[in-house]
């Protein structure tokens, strides 16, 4: 058997043998009080036979009782079987004038279990105090009220406390199996989020350096096969991307990709003037900014007919500011907050996560800004591995505006 199987048999058993200890106990407590039974009434058959079958009943509705469901019930049903069991328990006493042992014990856990707790302490104590009294009333020794008393307390104890760990057991069990499913989506959440993070940019840039490459073949071979090597270069840097999401590693440079973002904008022809002077940064917020740069190059290329652009980060104190500004903003494409895409949303979980914040929207001057601020140390050691669900699908969508978008700029 293998580590995982071996897992899932444990996590199967757990409850099982919580639930069996339970049920051995109340066995082993019914058989106790039958035994009992037996002694006090062993030459009066029908009375013997009325106790006996009283006890059965009483043990078979407490194994009713001690399930999970019977917590879920309505208060009718819970009085109606707290009534049973009253009757059950008492039925002895009151017609044989025969006191055995714990037969109380088994309604007081059920008091216990059902009732709230205002009333079932009190109710408890309220049981073990009839059973006392009724010793005295028979006039037995101080064994005999000990005994009585002690017993019934503590079969009520006893069932009651291992009643609630296995509840304690089946609720960690699901809560195990719920982290386990919680996990698996995460993990799912993750692997679109630096997809679009990641990949839209590459793929924005492959699409147009291969548009470039279309036109130019013919006029100008020597600029299309430089071209081609650009692209071979972003491809494999894409390659290298789609690795690095598989195993979770998404370190980033922001110099990096300022050098790289420099080159696609050429080749688009937009006049990009790009100045990062952030110095040596925090790994974290390094790969974070350099992801919010490829967001916002690819949110350009996307959502615009930008011809210029800005883009500078500097160190100011404690904080690092990265400044996006483009031209050709559509008005229309920005009043949908749909077609901002998912990437803002990452890109706002993320920096929120390392104690940053995103901002976007349009400047005085009618050119769109995107400022990401992150704090030079970052509060949290590793980025969110989940976002919320408005910000973390991928479904495509991104890809198809992307190539749109590149179609639009062709014509």
């Amino acid at each position: 058997m293998n580590p995982d199987k071996r897992g899932r048999v444990t996590d199967v058993l757990a409850p099982r043998l919580a639930q069996g200890i339970v049920v051995t106990v109340l066995s082993g407590y019914a058989v106790v009080t039958l035994l009992n039974v037996e002694y006090a009434l062993r030459d009066q058959r029908r009375e013997l036979f009325v106790c006996a079958t009283a006890v059965m009943l009483l043990y078979g509705l407490q194994l009713v009782l001690t399930s999970p469901k019977a917590r879920r019930w309505s208060t009718g049903r819970k009085c109606a079987a707290l009534g049973v069991q009253l009757f059950l328990t008492f039925l002895p006493l009151v017609w044989l004038n025969v006191l055995w042992g714990s037969v109380a014990g088994p309604l007081s856990a059920s008091v216990l279990l059902l009732a709230p707790p205002r009333i079932a302490w009190p109710s408890f104590a309220a049981i073990s105090g009839v059973v006392l009294w009724w010793a005295v009333g028979q006039g037995g020794n101080v064994l005999d009220l000990a005994y009585s008393t002690i017993s019934t307390a503590l079969t009520g104890l006893v069932v009651y406390g291992l009643t609630r760990l296995t509840d304690l057991v089946n609720e960690v069990h699901q809560t195990r199996a719920e982290m386990a499913r919680m996990a698996v989506i995460q993990e799912r959440l993750r692997f679109a989020r630096d997809l679009h993070d990641l990949l839209g940019y590459s793929l924005s840039a492959i699409s147009l350096k291969c548009e470039l490459i279309q036109r130019v073949v013919v006029n100008n071979p020597e600029r299309a096969r430089e071209e081609v090597v650009s692209v071979l270069g972003v491809s494999r840097q894409a390659l290298v991307d789609v690795r690095a999401v598989a195993r979770g590693y998404r370190d980033m440079s922001l110099a990096a990709e300022a050098v790289s973002v420099a080159d696609v904008m050429a080749s688009a022809g937009v006049e990009a003037k790009v100045d990062i002077d952030c110095g040596r940064l925090h790994p974290l917020v390094d790969t974070v900014l350099a992801t919010a740069l490829r967001e916002g190059v690819t949110n350009m290329l996307r959502h615009s007919k930008v011809q210029s652009c800005t883009i500078r980060a500097a160190v100011d104190g404690e904080t690092v500011e990265l400044v996006m500004e483009n031209d050709g903003v559509v008005a229309v494409g920005l009043a949908d907050p749909a077609d901002r895409g998912s990437g803002l949303g990452n890109l706002d979980t993320r920096l929120t996560a390392i104690g940053g914040t995103l901002t976007a929207g349009i400047a005085p001057q009618g050119r769109f800004r995107v400022t990401a601020r992150a704090p030079m140390r970052p509060v949290a050691p590793d980025p969110p591995d989940s976002v919320g669900p408005q910000g973390c699908g991928y479904d495509g969508s991104a890809g198809r505006a992307s190539v749109a978008a590149l179609e639009r700029r062709a014509g």
